[in-house]
């Protein structure tokens, strides 16, 4: 055990998880764009506004975004446009998901 003044040396444990951290695609930059931009699976957004073709997560983001932005247009859930099922190929794996990538 190392004293208050002493600085305390890094585990194994820690460094392969920075290393980890550091070298594992976690979806971001070029390689998670792609997903981001909705041209395999629609992206990270599931649901797109029939209005304005902005997009959102859920159906609750989704009502929000309708009321804030269409105040005058009543909000109808089944004009909604599903971008999971329109485009949807749940074959592939989500980028930076460890174990996700098909062999």
């Amino acid at each position: 055990m190392t004293g208050k003044a002493k600085p305390k040396k890094h585990t194994a444990k820690e460094i392969a998880a920075k290393v980890d951290a550091a070298t594992t695609n976690r979806g971001g930059g070029k390689a998670g764009l792609a997903d981001r931009s909705g041209v395999e699976k629609g992206g990270h957004a599931k649901y797109e506004c029939p209005n304005c073709k902005t997009t959102a997560p859920d159906l609750k983001s989704m009502q929000i975004h309708h009321d804030a932005r269409h105040p005058k247009i009543p909000f109808d859930e089944s004009k909604l446009i599903n971008l999971h099922a329109t485009i949807g190929d749940s074959s592939k794996g989500r980028p930076g998901v460890r174990g996700s990538h098909k062999k």
